[in-house]
């Protein structure tokens, strides 16, 4: 599933480990050979590091404090293997895969300087990715069964949209447009600038007409100009349980209906039984709330 998101992994580990090392080394690719291009052994960049002989080994494991769905792993692989290559791993679990509460997600075996230096780095991608996989998880359960798909937004961690929106994958979620490059999505103010809803749909129809054309919709007299004028979504933006039921009863089935807006847990219980296509949903990528995962050595 990871090759369908245009994700650099390298390119972000080399990110992070810049920031915690302060090595401009780790600003640029990798030596081609894949050598660690910083000495990790002699820890000469983490200064904490050295209070620990150069030649000790170490076991250690990365365990979670509480229930959640992995995501991340190949960051938090990447983490330590580019730092040095000599350390070995064994993975337990994949992504997307359910983990309960105290258990151990990863062996880790090698140079106690290298695993230590690496660690916040690699806590930190699965941390936030495994947050956003487990919320995702949560929110999905209350529309099982129901034929409504949760969706995504592009309200993300600037920089980190393609790696959100895999964890909304691994959580069960599915992805929305990836950016404004793929789908029009035609909201108040392309309508105000276009003139009227017939007016913007017609247009982005011309314009391209393989692309996917959704309109926000504030009211049931502009969900029926959206359908009269041939929007494939439409996205009913705050609109009352009522309201909604209303909507899918005019629409009936002419165009996938999308609801957003005030998503909370007791709202996608009742979403479920609207009969709407889609849920999207913000806070699963914007309201990151980063699972308990620990390094422990053995």
């Amino acid at each position: 599933m990871l090759n369908q998101y245009h994700i650099n992994i390298v390119d972000d580990v080399n990110r992070a480990l810049h920031e915690d090392l302060n090595d401009h080394m780790f600003a640029a690719p990798p030596n081609s050979n894949g050598a660690a291009r910083s000495q990790a052994g002699d820890g000469q960049h983490d200064i904490t590091a050295l209070l620990i002989d150069a030649e000790t080994k170490a076991k250690a494991h990365i365990i979670t404090r509480e229930d959640i769905i992995l995501c991340g792993r190949d960051w938090a692989h990447q983490s330590f293997s580019i730092l040095d290559p000599s350390l070995s791993m064994d993975w337990h679990f994949k992504d997307g895969d359910f983990i309960k509460a105290n258990t151990s997600i990863v062996n880790i075996e090698g140079n106690a300087r290298s695993i230590l230096t690496a660690e916040r780095t690699a806590l930190n991608f699965m941390q936030m990715l495994s947050g956003t996989a487990t919320t995702t998880a949560h929110y999905v359960k209350y529309l099982a069964g129901s034929g409504t798909q949760l969706l995504d937004t592009r309200k993300t961690i600037p920089g980190f949209r393609q790696a959100q929106k895999y964890a909304v994958a691994c959580g069960g979620g599915k992805n929305h447009r990836m950016g404004l490059f793929d789908a029009f999505l035609i909201k108040e103010n392309h309508i105000k600038a276009c003139g009227s809803i017939k007016n913007a749909i017609l247009q982005a129809k011309h314009l391209q007409t393989k692309k996917s054309v959704e309109i926000e919709v504030e009211n049931l007299d502009e969900l029926q100009q959206a359908i009269d004028a041939g929007a494939d979504i439409i996205m009913l933006d705050n609109f009352s349980t009522e309201q909604i039921h209303q909507a899918v009863s005019i629409n009936n089935q002419r165009c996938k209906l999308e609801v957003s807006g005030n998503i909370t847990e007791q709202r996608l219980t009742e979403l479920a039984k609207t009969g709407v296509d889609f849920v999207s949903s913000g806070a699963i990528t914007k309201h990151v709330q980063a699972v308990d995962l620990s390094l422990l050595f053995l």
